[in-house]
């Protein structure tokens, strides 16, 4: 057949928002959406906390803090919009010591930069709202919500469609062949040919840019986050989502207690080196995604800077009163037995040559293609944002 105009590679919330945008700004255009799986949003858009969340985190001059702002907002809109559950529970920041405290406050200022509305409370106030969490002081972020991103993508791949998009399942691409006027991504499913190209590949974003021809200075390093569930008689426990104070030199949020939009409660996630990209199952290998991540100069030095770091996240990982005691720290009564399996999820962390981790959104192009090469969270709650951002460079 004659070429797509568009062809957008990857059927997370991020690459079919972006064919939602792309049509909205071009009626009439022949598009094509290409997805490795046999579903959308099976990877990390259907394994993560669900939160909606609010830009608390970021400097204020990146693109995660101004796109995460907007982007909740939409989510909730769209939401809303089209009768997918949804619940603005808010969120408690927890310090648990004088260190904790001291970086709460600093986040209350990012915050307030950041124009994030957030309220800082004592240690009273806290266990008035939350009798069963401790702590010396925190911070509420009354904005934050919690979703289903794989409910809010379903619904945008149904639009999608219904613009005249073409949703190809089990499609993986492994060639890309751009010449002065066409893309070609082939693989051994078939081939499609589109005028522009837009490659939101998350787990496989290096790889794909390296079939483009793209000169990477990066790897994509896959990060196992382990959850556990609550008993039911627990899913009340807390009313509002709780987190630990990040600590500014780690790239991972922490341990926290999560209430789901189904009704149940998880615990999660921690952060150990994943041996597989796509494999949720403990233990879960690939010889290929082993071997790329073992032999990359730039793990080895986020490996020797984090050596403290990794050691503990493993040993909380193989045993699990390690993971426990993180959670007693705001949330003393919990004990072993409340912590109930779930499945993981995998974060796709792009690390430069040089161990440097990219924290912030990372998109690269060549003249017919743009690639997403980093979208770590909040890329769910920031993806309507993340698709208009991208659909402006085409």
């Amino acid at each position: 057949m004659s070429a797509y105009d568009f062809c957008v590679i990857g059927g997370g919330i991020v690459g079919v928002a972006t064919a939602h945008r792309i049509l909205a700004r071009h009626p009439g255009a022949s598009l094509v959406l290409l997805e490795k799986a046999q579903a959308l949003g099976t990877h990390q858009t259907g394994h993560n906390s669900g939160v909606i969340h609010s830009g608390i985190y970021y400097p204020p001059d990146s693109l995660k803090a101004a796109l995460c702002r907007r982007g909740a907002q939409w989510t909730k809109d769209f939401a809303a919009a089209h009768d997918i559950p949804y619940q603005v529970c808010g969120k408690l920041l927890v310090a648990t010591d004088d260190v904790e405290y001291r970086r709460m406050l600093a986040l209350h200022e990012r915050s307030v930069a950041n124009g994030v509305d957030v309220e800082l409370i004592d240690a009273a106030e806290l266990a008035r709202r939350e009798p069963r969490v401790t702590g010396v002081g925190a911070l509420f972020v009354p904005s934050t919500g919690i979703i289903d991103y794989a409910g809010v993508t379903a619904a945008l791949a149904a639009q999608v469609r219904a613009a005249g998009g073409r949703l190809v399942l089990g499609a993986e691409i492994t060639t890309l062949t751009e010449s002065a006027d066409a893309v070609t991504a082939a693989g051994s499913t078939g081939s499609w040919t589109a005028r522009r190209l837009v490659v939101c590949a998350g787990l496989q974003a290096d790889r794909m840019a390296r079939a483009a021809g793209l000169r990477t200075d990066f790897r994509i390093v896959p990060f196992r986050g382990e959850y556990y569930q609550l008993p039911p008689n627990r899913a009340g426990l807390v009313r509002t989502l709780i987190y630990p104070i990040p600590d500014p030199d780690l790239p991972f949020l922490g341990v926290h207690l999560s209430p789901m939009i189904d009704g149940t409660l998880t615990v999660g996630p921690n952060a150990v080196l994943g041996l597989a990209r796509e494999e949720y199952r403990k233990g879960g290998f690939d010889a290929r995604d082993a071997r790329e991540v073992l032999g990359y100069p730039g793990f080895h030095r986020v490996a020797l800077t984090n050596v403290r770091t990794g050691i503990r996240e493993l040993r909380n990982s193989l045993f699990k009163r390690g993971y426990l005691a993180q959670c007693r720290r705001y949330c003393p009564e919990l004990t072993i037995a409340d912590l109930l399996p779930r499945e993981a999820g995998i974060r796709a962390q792009a690390v430069l040559r040089d161990g440097t981790l990219v924290h912030d959104f990372l998109i690269e192009r060549t003249d017919r293609s743009i690639h997403l090469l980093n979208a770590p969270s909040p890329a769910a709650t920031s993806a309507m944002p993340i698709a208009e951002y991208i659909v402006d460079q085409l």
